[in-house]
Parts: C-alpha cells; sequence; structure tokens
C-alpha cells in the first residue's frame, strides 16, 4: 500500500502538486454542478422488499389480473370534534376537490351519488367522522404524491374554513406518502445547516483556531458538491436513490472528511517542529498517516459494499450511494486535504503556530495521564471498562421493533392526524386493507365464494371481508380484508404471518383448490420483518469477515485484528443496549423501526474502525523502537486528543440526526452518538490498549 500511495502523497504535496490538486478538484466540483440535480432523482415510494417476495409476487398478480385497482390508494378524513359531521358540508368539500380534476387522481367516491343508507359504510359509530376512499393514477413519480396533496389539502381546507365546522385531512398511503416528500425536503437543508455549525463551533472550541475550523470544512464541502453530483449522474443513469440514504449519506461525509482531516494536520503540526519546509513537513505526515488514513477508508468502504449482499432493497441501497461516497472521501483523504493544508501551512494552526526547531514536548492534556494509568494498571481500567459494557449491552434483550411508520412522524402533520382519527373511530385496520388474491384452479359457483369469505371473516380479529373483483369466469378472485386491529402492529403482522402459513389448509376446509396470495401493508410488513431477520445475521457475518481480513492485512498479526474487532463488536452492542434504555426513559421510544440496529452496526463498526487503525497503527510504528509498554504509552498519548476530539464532533455531527422529524432517524442518530463516545473514551483509551498489554510481548 505505501508504495502505492507514497508517490501520490509525494507529489500532492509539492508546491506545483498541491496548486494543480487543488484546481483539479474545484474544476471537477464546478464541472459536475452543471449536470443532473441529486434531489431529481431522490425516491420516497422506495420499493424496500425484493421482487421475489410473497407480498411483491401478490402484488404483481393483482397488477396483472385488476391493472385498474393497482394505483396508490388514500383516504380522505372529515372530522367534527364537538358534534355529528354536517353531511352537506362534506359534500360541498369532496365536491370542490372533484370539480378541480387534480391530475394524478383516478378516483374519488362520490359519496353525493349514493343513498344514504349506504353512508353508514364511510360514517363512524358516533356520526363525528366520515372517510372517503380516493384512489392515485399508477405510476406517479416521488414528487407527484406531494404535488396532489398539496393540491387537494388546500382546495379541501379552503372550503371546509368558509363552512367552519369541518376539519379535513389525507392520509392512508397516499397521503403519509405526499408527507414524507415534504418531510424530507424541508429537513435536508436543515440537517446540512445544523451539521455545519455543529462542526464548525466544536473545531474552534477544541482547537481555537478559525482556520483549522475553516479548512477542514472547505474540504468538506467541496467532496459534498463532487459526491452529491457523481449520485446524481448514477440518479439519471437509472439508480434508484432514497430519501433517507441521501440523508444518512450526507452525515457520514462530513464526519469521515471532518474525522480524516483531523488526523492529517494533528500529524502536520507535530512535523512543522521538524522541518521548516511546509512541503517537507506535510510530505512526511502523509508518509505516516497516508496508509492508515487511506486504509480506515477502505474499511469503511468494505464496509458499506457488504449491503450488496443483503436481500432488504434499503440496504442494498446504501451500498452504491454510501460506496460512492466513501470511495470520493478517500480519494479527497490523501490528495485534497493534505493539498489544503499544505497551502496555508504554518498559518493554519494561528495563534499557535509550530515552530521549526522547536521541540519541546507537546502537551497531551489528559490523555498523558491516562496513557501512563492504562499501562500501569491494564487489568483494572480494562476490566472496568469491560464490566460496564456487558452490563450495558444486556439491555439489547429488551429491544423491541415498531412497524408503525406514521406514529414516527410529527404530531401535527396532516397524515398522522388524519391517521390518529381513522385509527379512534373506525376498525384500524381500515387504514391499511388487505388484499387477498385467489387463483382456483376452477371456476367458482356463488357458494364457494361466500364460503370463501366466511372462512376469512371468521380468522382472529378479522373485522370484515369483501369480493372487491372477480375476472369473467369466476377463477381469479380479489377480496378486502381489513382487521380490527392495527395493521401496522406487531400482532397484525403475527397474525397475516399464521393466516399466510395456514393459506392450503383453509381452502382445503372449502373444498377449493388453487393458490391464496396476500399483498397491502401487513402483508409486506411480514415481509419487512423476516427478510430483515436474516439480513441482520448476514451483514454482521460478512462485515466481520472482511474487517478481519484486512486488518490481517494492515497490521500482519492474526491476534491484533482479534482485539480490534471483539472491541468493536462489544461496543456496539453496548451502545446500542445503552441507546434502547435511554431513547425509553428520555424520549419515550418504546421500541425501534426493524432498520435502526443494522444501520447503527454498519457505522458503528464501520467508524469505529477507524480510531483502531489509528491507534494501532501509532502503536506499530512506536514499537519498531520501543518496549510494547512504551509504545503503546506512546500511541495512546499521542492519538488520543485527536481520537477524542474526532470522535466528540463524529457524535455531535451523528447527533444533528435528532433534528429530523423522523423517529427513525432520530433513534439512529442517537444510537450512533451514544456508541461513537463509547468507542473514543473507553473502547480505544482503555479497553483495547489493555487487551494489548496483555497479550503482546516484547520479542527476546
Amino acid at each position: 500500500m505505501k508504495k502505492f500511495l507514497q508517490p501520490i502523497t509525494d507529489w500532492v504535496t509539492t508546491k506545483r502538486g498541491m496548486w494543480i490538486t487543488i484546481i483539479v478538484w474545484l474544476v471537477l466540483m464546478v464541472g459536475l454542478s452543471a449536470g443532473p440535480q441529486l434531489g431529481d432523482y431522490k425516491v420516497t415510494n422506495f420499493q424496500s422488499l425484493p421482487d421475489d417476495a410473497a407480498s411483491m409476487i401478490a402484488s404483481e398478480k393483482l397488477e396483472e389480473y385488476f391493472p385498474n385497482d393497482q394505483g396508490t390508494p388514500g383516504i380522505l378524513v372529515f372530522h367534527n370534534e364537538n358534534e355529528n359531521i354536517n353531511i352537506e358540508s362534506v359534500k360541498k368539500i369532496l365536491q370542490s376537490i372533484i370539480d378541480e380534476k387534480i391530475e394524478g387522481i383516478d378516483t374519488i367516491v362520490d359519496i353525493a351519488a349514493l343513498p344514504e343508507p349506504a353512508l353508514a359504510a364511510f360514517s363512524s359509530e358516533d356520526q363525528s367522522t366520515l372517510i372517503v376512499p380516493m384512489n392515485l393514477v399508477p405510476g406517479l413519480g416521488n414528487s407527484d404524491y406531494a404535488e396532489i396533496n398539496d393540491q387537494a389539502f388546500a382546495i379541501g381546507n379552503e372550503v371546509a374554513e368558509s363552512l367552519g365546522d369541518t376539519k379535513f385531512y389525507i392520509t392512508g398511503p397516499a397521503g403519509i406518502a405526499g408527507d414524507t416528500v415534504k418531510l424530507f425536503e424541508q429537513a435536508d437543508f436543515k440537517l446540512l445547516l445544523i451539521t455545519i455549525i455543529i462542526i464548525l463551533i466544536l473545531l474552534i472550541v477544541i482547537y481555537r483556531s478559525p482556520l483549522l475550523a475553516f479548512i477542514p470544512l472547505l474540504a468538506t464541502v467541496i467532496v459534498y458538491q463532487v459526491a452529491n453530483q457523481t449520485l446524481a449522474i448514477m440518479g439519471a443513469g437509472g439508480l434508484e436513490i432514497n430519501n433517507s440514504t441521501t440523508s444518512i449519506m450526507s452525515i457520514l461525509l462530513f464526519a469521515a472528511v471532518i474525522d480524516y482531516s483531523l488526523f492529517v494536520f494533528s500529524r502536520f503540526r507535530e512535523e512543522l517542529n521538524h522541518y521548516d519546509s511546509k512541503y517537507e513537513a506535510m510530505k512526511h505526515a502523509m508518509r505516516a498517516t497516508g496508509e492508515p488514513v487511506f486504509f480506515a477508508g477502505g474499511t469503511v468502504l468494505a464496509a458499506m459494499l457488504v449491503l450488496f449482499f443483503a436481500d432488504f432493497r434499503d440496504y442494498q441501497n446504501f451500498a452504491p450511494v454510501f460506496g460512492v461516497a466513501v470511495f470520493i472521501i478517500m480519494l479527497a483523504s490523501v490528495t485534497l486535504v493534505p493539498a489544503l493544508f499544505t497551502l496555508f501551512g504554518r498559518k493554519a494552526f494561528w495563534p499557535k503556530v509550530p515552530k521549526y526547531g522547536q521541540h519541546k514536548q507537546l502537551k497531551h492534556g489528559i490523555w498523558g495521564p491516562i496513557a501512563k494509568f492504562v499501562v500501569t494498571k491494564p487489568f483494572i481500567t480494562g476490566g472496568t471498562v469491560f464490566i460496564i459494557m456487558i452490563v450495558t449491552a444486556l439491555n439489547m434483550f429488551n429491544l423491541k421493533f415498531e412497524f408503525d411508520m406514521v406514529k414516527s412522524f410529527p404530531e401535527e402533520l396532516p397524515s398522522r392526524v388524519g391517521y390518529e382519527i381513522v385509527e379512534t373511530k373506525f376498525d384500524k385496520g381500515e387504514l391499511a386493507p388487505t388484499s387477498i388474491l385467489l387463483e382456483s384452479s376452477k371456476p367458482l359457483t356463488d357458494d364457494e365464494i361466500a364460503n370463501v369469505n366466511k372462512a376469512f371473516s371468521e380468522q382472529e380479529q378479522v373485522a370484515s371481508v369483501r369480493l372487491s373483483a372477480t375476472n369473467d369466469d369466476k377463477t381469479v378472485l380479489k377480496y378486502s380484508l381489513a382487521f380490527a386491529i392495527n395493521p401496522y402492529s406487531v400482532e397484525a403482522i403475527d397474525l397475516m404471518d399464521k393466516m399466510r402459513n395456514q393459506s392450503d389448509a383453509l381452502l382445503a376446509n372449502v373444498g377449493i383448490t388453487g393458490e391464496l396470495h396476500y399483498a397491502g401493508t401487513t402483508a409486506k410488513l411480514v415481509d419487512e420483518r423476516d427478510i430483515n431477520s436474516s439480513d441482520i445475521y448476514k451483514i454482521v457475518i460478512l462485515e466481520t469477515l472482511l474487517i478481519l481480513i484486512l486488518l490481517l492485512v494492515l497490521t500482519r498479526s492474526w491476534k491484533m485484528p482479534i482485539y480490534m474487532m471483539a472491541t468493536i463488536l462489544l461496543s456496539y452492542l453496548s451502545a446500542l443496549g445503552l441507546g434502547i434504555f435511554l431513547v425509553d426513559v428520555l424520549f419515550g421510544y418504546e421500541a425501534l423501526s426493524t432498520r435502526v440496529p443494522v444501520y447503527a452496526f454498519v457505522f458503528l463498526v464501520a467508524l469505529g474502525i477507524d480510531y483502531n487503525i489509528i491507534l494501532v497503527s501509532r502503536f506499530i510504528e512506536e514499537r519498531k523502537k520501543s518496549t510494547v509498554k512504551q509504545a503503546l504509552e506512546i500511541a495512546i498519548r499521542n492519538t488520543g486528543g485527536v481520537i477524542s476530539s474526532a470522535g466528540i464532533i463524529l457524535a455531535a455531527t451523528f447527533a444533528a440526526l435528532t433534528t429530523m422529524p423522523i423517529a427513525d432517524l432520530f433513534v439512529f442518530g442517537f444510537i450512533v452518538s451514544i456508541g461513537i463516545i463509547i468507542d473514543t473514551f473507553l473502547v480505544r483509551g482503555m479497553l483495547l490498549p489493555s487487551l494489548i498489554l496483555l497479550f503482546e510481548k516484547d520479542k527476546k
């Protein structure tokens, strides 16, 4: 690796190489910015499940047999919280929306054309609420949902406000999709701004130098724009890009570039004491840090690429998006970052400018005493940290999963308000009914059709079942089933799983030969839960093995990678256990999305291993001329400050995700922040050094 990297970093740190490097990056940024924009290719209604999932096969079959029924459904909610709903007001609001002929709306049930007894099917038991089904046309794009929602909501509410006795909301899959689009559009800019402010403040407070805050941020902005525009080109080429993926990607990018910048300028500051020329100082700094920094980026890249092996498409989507971002970060860490610091030279450290020939001992703050204590008392420090982490890790057995995405939205969001009204006033299953497709080997009689209906009605917690479509010869039937419980709940998912597994027995009991297929939200959640459980094991095993191999290559030791990986895995379990406890106690989240543990694992392992690499690389460098104990003390003392600074900034950067109005990202950001703090101070500073000291011996 050194033979490959050293000529590059040696050239970049020359005067000519420095200017060419900076100019090339700037030209690349400006040139790419003239191309397609990433926002045009973000997808909110992202298909998370693979095509061969049972619920997706069912959806495909429904599309094949009943193509006009497969648009995204929505629910128009009319509510009077004080008295009975005014039917005439509802008709006026509804008619104003229908008359507008909003592009993208396929059908809206016109209640004005229904006889009065039929309205009972759309009214709540207490007569305070009325719901009207809406269906959007198939194949809508990401932004279409928000535009349709906005138009219908604005028109409906204008009339509702003039009448004064009815509240109007849009919910169901169509309403939720539209609000999700707007949430991410508003939150992404806010997230970016807060991230920059946090990093800027922390860099100035920690290093007390304006330029040391400005230079890494300048590098980050350039890399961010290059990565964003590269992904936009990939989006134009057909890559689906999930909204939440790009939000997390921006955090990863800022965090990683700042991290690697800190490692580079920390060593640059040391070398400026030994070399008068800033070019020579950076050349030697990069000879020492180039390989570990590039290798650290490589482990993050490898961790992201492992996600290609996942079946859940949300995780698969991480792989190309994050892979591209990390690859660009790796290139910048050995070209752009050293070039920018070389450009500013000693001025970057003003007012504490390092001087040539000033070889006095650097101050190491708290890390000098900590290093001394750790190498003197490895059993006490390592044992104490190990016990703390085991205790916190045990709480992961209290992990519960939440599948109701709407509950993660802000409480005032229209689709959530409407959702909760429907949940309260109607059978909860009406929020997202299940479509059941029956393929029979022969035409069915009316009695057989009724028997199938009855068989489903008798299933546990089923509120209603109705035949909604048949083909001409009655060999294919479509039923709509609504649970009496929330269709997003774990109980409903368990019941749907049980129903699918007993399909053959159900058909046998009514004397029909054929196949049953289940589509809709609850059926998809069954598949999501099963596939996610499989992916967790797959990702953990593959990522652990891959990083172990990479560490084996870096350290040229079979024992060192085991210490490093074992501490990382324990750190993850500790962060997850502690995070589960804290998000419940502090924020009231009793359950997590199934995605959070996987996202947290990928990031905590990938980023945590970076700090392991920095510490161990310095230890290996010092061990060539010192004993194990001395080398370890020097490594802890000299990397402790930069690793702790980087860790604080990294944790704060991920904590910026707690400003997002989506619970998945909030909880993910919080847990990763905790994990990074544990990693930075307990694992890297104490546990890993204790293990190294206990098992590594001096050569005789």
